[in-house]
C-alpha cells in the first residue's frame, strides 16, 4: 500500500506544486516496517522498504499498524483523522527535524491521506 504514495501523490499537480520548495527524506514506520520515502520539489521520487542498516532521513513519523489502519480507514473517527491528532493523542511519533515536517505540514497530512481506503489520486 505505501508502494502507491508516489504515484497517488505525483499525479495530484496541486500536491505537487504545493510542495514545489520541499526536498527532503522521511522515514515512515508502520508498526514494525520502515519506509524511506525521498521528496524532491514536491514530487516522490522513491519508496523504499527496509530494513535498513543506517537510513539518512530529516525526520521520522513512527506509529503502530494499528494507529496507521485507523488513520488509513475511509472514515477515521475523531482523533485517528488527523496527523496532528495523533499526535496530540501520543499514538504517532515525530522525531528528527521537526522544522522540515512543520513547514510543509499540509503537504504530508495531504500526501499521507492519499493512502485512505477509497481516496482518489
Amino acid at each position: 500500500m505505501i508502494e502507491d504514495l508516489k504515484n497517488k501523490v505525483n499525479a495530484d499537480e496541486m500536491l505537487v506544486k504545493r510542495g514545489r520548495f520541499l526536498s527532503t527524506t522521511f522515514l515512515l514506520e508502520v508498526g514494525s516496517t520502515t519506509w524511506l520515502i525521498a521528496i524532491v520539489e514536491g514530487k516522490i521520487v522513491t519508496v523504499t522498504k527496509g530494513p535498513f542498516v543506517m537510513p539518512s532521513w530529516s525526520f521520522a513519523l513512527r506509529a503502530s499498524d494499528d494507529e496507521w489502519s485507523k488513520f488509513w480507514s475511509a472514515k477515521p473517527r475523531p482523533g485517528s483523522n488527523d496527523l496532528m491528532a495523533l499526535i496530540k493523542r501520543r499514538a504517532l511519533k515525530a522525531e528528527g527535524n521537526l522544522h522540515v515536517f512543520m513547514a510543509n505540514l499540509r503537504y504530508f497530512k495531504e500526501a499521507l491521506v492519499k493512502l485512505r481506503a477509497g481516496a482518489a489520486a
